[in-house]
């Protein structure tokens, strides 16, 4: 296994080349990675939808979801959220801030295109009929939810979500072996789901799927028996309330957790990209010395 320091060293230099991705190929790795995330998320979903209990029924979506990441991992398709770690390279100054935010963009909007293709095909495809429609009365339920979130949540949410995913892409990073690569992904993101985090790629899936669901009155009608929702609380499932109530707060949330509560403090922690200056004293003269903050260098 890599050090840490080792495998952000790594990662660093694979930003160099991954910003100056052309922006076709990189917006079809993302719409790939945004596919795979809404497999799992369309997964986790058929796994869970017909547990009562909620502890349990997050802990079997949990099983599930990370095959997501998994194959994001594996096939070096482009995530956003995990994505957002190339702010060690930028603040390494390998790459312009300009650089990030356009790759970023490319990326986000690849993963939206790709997690809506998956959406459209998985509707058609008849799998919300799974236990006489409870699935997509189900899928209309985590949707609405998530529609309803207040700005402070969804953020504070987004935050803690890519902390743990961004963890996860690190910990793959530093290990050497495939079976090792997808465990790291495997136990991490099962805790961010049982956590009830939010995570803006996931919600492309959950969030539209709803939407769709909501089309059929079958899936409508199991919604209301089961769930007890009413005609104007089924209303709130919307595009505006989808965009201002979960995917903006979600996804400055992400940004937030990736880059200024973990990517660049692991950085600096592990001694990568920077240096401290000591001030030491001799014969009565003051200088300067500069050390590294790799692990282990002392003054």
């Amino acid at each position: 296994m890599l050090s840490m320091k080792e495998a952000i060293e790594n990662y660093v230099e694979g930003c160099v080349g991954k910003v100056d991705c052309p922006a076709y190929k990189l917006f079809m790795k993302a719409i790939l990675a945004g596919m795979m995330i809404a497999f799992g998320a369309a997964g986790s979903s058929v796994a869970a939808h017909d547990i009562v209990n909620v502890g349990i029924a997050r802990l079997v979506a949990g099983v599930v979801f990370p095959m997501g990441l998994m194959m994001v991992v594996m096939t070096g398709a482009e995530l956003f959220t995990g994505d957002c770690l190339a702010i060690m390279a930028t603040v390494q100054k390998k790459h312009t801030a300009l650089k990030l935010i356009r790759m970023l963009v490319v990326v986000y909007f690849g993963n939206l295109l790709g997690s809506l293709m998956l959406t459209c095909i998985d509707y058609v495809s008849g799998q919300y009929n799974y236990s006489s429609g409870i699935l997509g009365a189900y899928t209309i339920k985590v949707a609405l939810g998530k529609c309803n979130l207040d700005f402070t949540t969804a953020l504070a949410s987004g935050i803690l979500c890519n902390i743990l995913v961004c963890a996860a892409v690190m910990l793959a990073a530093r290990a050497k072996d495939v079976t090792g690569k997808l465990l790291c992904c495997f136990f991490i993101i099962l805790l961010f789901v049982v956590s009830g985090y939010e995570h803006c790629v996931a919600n492309m899936y959950y969030v539209p799927a709803g939407m769709i669901a909501k089309l059929n009155p079958l899936y409508v009608k199991d919604a209301m028996e089961q769930y007890g929702y009413t005609a104007q609380q089924l209303g709130t499932l919307n595009i505006p309330n989808f965009i201002f109530n979960n995917l903006i707060p979600v996804t400055i949330g992400n940004i937030v957790g990736g880059m200024a509560f973990f990517g660049i403090p692991l950085m600096y922690i592990n001694g990568v990209g920077g240096k401290k200056a000591v001030v030491c004293q001799s014969a009565g003269v003051k200088t300067i010395t500069e050390y590294s903050f790799s692990s282990g260098s002392n003054p």
